[in-house]
């Protein structure tokens, strides 16, 4: 298991490496000036040059590149003398925009994205997980068709169309839950919960269908093979037999695909916060590319780009532990 996770955690940088060159790529060496955009519309050319420099972009591409993953790795600052602006380890760039360093704003945003994040996929995960298992025991019954037809809906409709008719039911109408504000977990727990419930719910109805309908299929066919009759026929109780032997590699794929979908969340739900104005990262990737303020946008892209790999790195874990096959083969 040891050289396993070697072998995982070194694949894991080096993508982690290519997607940095690659986003950089991206975003430096396009034909946009990151330095026009910090200084203005009105800016004298002695201005824009003196920018440029400080901003390192009077370098060379490769020497640009190698700034960038040293502020990553150990922090740079920009310009020199009196006048040089530090950006600590680790550093992902300087918006001059808002004058602060891409890496703090991030983590001031990252609690209200994992509150979101955690808190739905604990939702999604627990009502379509169950929604399927218990579709796939009551096979073509009442319940079957009538929960896979709330999964299809769920599924078909957009993110922006559930916030806005929960926060007309909920909040106008029945006056029962507060507009969602970014509350600390610590300072009211109890604030935090209820400014959460409409994003979480409005992120569970999006993706429990999808895990309703992918738990049954595999439940349904768990359920078919051989080593679950022989159970059944040794006189196992069901509840042993479902437990133990069909939900089991039934998870396997739920377990990839909730990896990828709490990976991702965690960079930023961008529309969820968008509509419900909850100041995450994807809400600061929305305002950044309508400002369009280059360090913050390949930040926030290499942010949200790392919590997929790990989360990547997660499942592959999570797999070796289900199944020792895995690590066998790999």
């Amino acid at each position: 298991m040891i050289l396993y996770l070697i072998r995982r955690l070194a694949v894991t940088a080096a993508v982690l490496l290519v997607i940095c060159a690659a986003t950089f790529a991206i975003f430096y060496l396009m034909p946009a000036d990151p330095a026009q955009g910090a200084c203005g519309k009105a800016c004298s050319p002695e201005r824009l040059a003196t920018i440029r420099a400080t901003l390192g972009l009077d370098r060379s591409p490769f020497a640009q590149f190698g700034d960038y993953l040293g502020g990553i790795l150990s922090g740079r600052a920009y310009g020199s003398g009196a006048a040089a602006v530090q950006c600590p380890f680790p550093c992902l760039g300087f918006s001059f925009q808002t004058n602060q360093p891409v890496w703090e704003l991030l983590t001031s945003r990252l609690p209200v994205s994992i509150s979101i994040a955690v808190g739905a996929a604990v939702l999604w995960l627990t009502v379509g997980v169950a929604a399927g298992v218990v579709s796939a025991l009551r096979r073509g019954s009442l319940w079957d068709r009538a929960a896979m037809t709330a999964a299809l809906g769920g599924v078909s409709l957009p993110i922006y169309f559930t916030a806005l008719v929960l926060q007309y039911l909920l909040v106008v109408r029945l006056n029962v839950l507060p507009y969602p504000t970014a509350v600390p977990l610590t300072e009211d727990p109890i604030g935090w919960a209820q400014s959460m419930v409409m994003p979480w719910i409005t992120l569970a109805m999006l993706y429990s269908g999808v895990y309703a309908r992918v738990t049954r299929s595999e439940m349904l066919e768990s359920l078919g093979r051989n080593y679950v009759r022989t159970a059944r026929a040794k006189g196992l109780a069901e509840v042993t037999v479902v437990r133990r032997h069909a939900l089991r590699p039934a998870l396997m794929p739920i377990v990839t695909i909730f990896g990828m979908d709490l990976g991702a969340l965690l960079g930023g739900a961008l529309i969820t916060e968008s509509v419900f104005g909850l100041p995450g990262v994807g809400k600061l990737a929305a305002d950044a590319i309508a400002s369009a303020d280059q360090p913050v946008i390949l930040g926030v892209t290499l942010f949200a780009a790392s919590f997929v790999v790990l989360a990547n790195l997660a499942v592959d874990l999570a797999y070796a532990a289900l199944d020792p096959r895995v690590r066998a083969v790999a």
